[in-house]
């Protein structure tokens, strides 16, 4: 007898599961749904060359990131759990000049669960990563992992979405046209599909492809994606009650004021002053 679909929280977490999974799966199919986004690159690339230590990445994808931050001299443990992605960042790296490959480790691991055992002047985690975990545990495990590798005087920077209400609240039965795009090569139109479950925070995107070369009409690729929003009050709590303190909390990569214009928050942390004489002991 085949079971019954799960419903209500278990349905719900089933969907974030599959979320988190299923735009990250084809390596090639996101390094070109992301070609153009460059900023954040930069951003963490300076970051790692004004270390002075090495670098932990939270992460990692496809490497973009991380190949960047090696070129800028530092050395990198870059850590994720999709084996495909690693597969395909460690390949990306092979062609990188030889100086910038041999500062670069990757690892494969939950970022709410690896232990290296060794300390980072810096640990990042790009590109919205921590909107990949849905409940406040699976937040707590990650922070967990930022105090057991980051040194006293290390810092912790990410970035994630600022939550919009306005677009949170969008029309979940309409198909927003984002334009044309390359995938594998052949032309498609772009849309996207947003649902919001404000109980649990977390946005629902289905990311549509279709083919607009005119030729063998195929069904539309439809991936989807969850994203668990992040308060700034929310947030600096949760910091706060797990050791860590914001010192800078700002509205894009250059600096810019955080406000209600913002896209992107990008968090700068510390451990907290008495998690940070408990961490020289460990």
């Amino acid at each position: 007898m085949a079971e019954p679909p799960p419903t209500g929280r278990a349905r719900a977490s089933a969907e974030e599961r599959r979320g988190a999974a299923a735009h990250y799966e084809d390596p090639v199919y996101y390094e070109q749904t992301y070609r153009r986004r460059r900023e954040d690159v930069a951003f963490y690339a300076a970051l790692a060359a004004k270390a002075r230590g090495p670098v932990l990445e939270l992460g990692c994808g496809t490497g973009r990131v991380t190949r960047a931050m090696a070129r800028a001299g530092a050395e990198v443990v870059a850590v994720d759990r999709m084996a495909s992605m690693l597969r395909y960042a460690r390949d990306r790296a092979e062609r990188e000049p030889a100086a910038a490959r041999e500062r670069v480790r990757f690892v494969r691991g939950d970022l709410r669960s690896v232990r290296l055992g060794r300390r980072f002047a810096l640990v990042v985690a790009p590109f919205n990563v921590l909107m990949h975990l849905y409940t406040r545990r699976d937040i707590e495990r990650c922070l967990a992992t930022v105090r057991a590798h980051l040194t006293p005087r290390g810092r912790l920077v990410f970035d994630v979405l600022l939550p919009d209400p306005a677009t949170l609240g969008r029309d979940p039965s309409r198909v927003y046209k984002g334009g044309r795009v390359r995938v594998d090569g052949v032309p498609h139109l772009y849309g996207e599909r947003f649902s919001y479950d404000a109980a649990r925070q977390v946005e629902h995107v289905d990311l549509i492809f279709e083919r607009a070369d005119g030729d063998r009409p195929a069904p539309p690729r439809v991936t989807p994606l969850a994203m668990r929003q992040l308060f700034p009050a929310e947030l600096e709590a949760l910091l706060h009650y797990n050791g860590l303190r914001i010192v800078r909390h700002e509205g894009g990569f250059e600096g810019e004021p955080l406000d209600r214009w913002s896209d992107s928050q990008v968090v700068f942390a510390r451990l907290r002053a008495d998690h940070s004489r408990s961490s020289t002991s460990q």
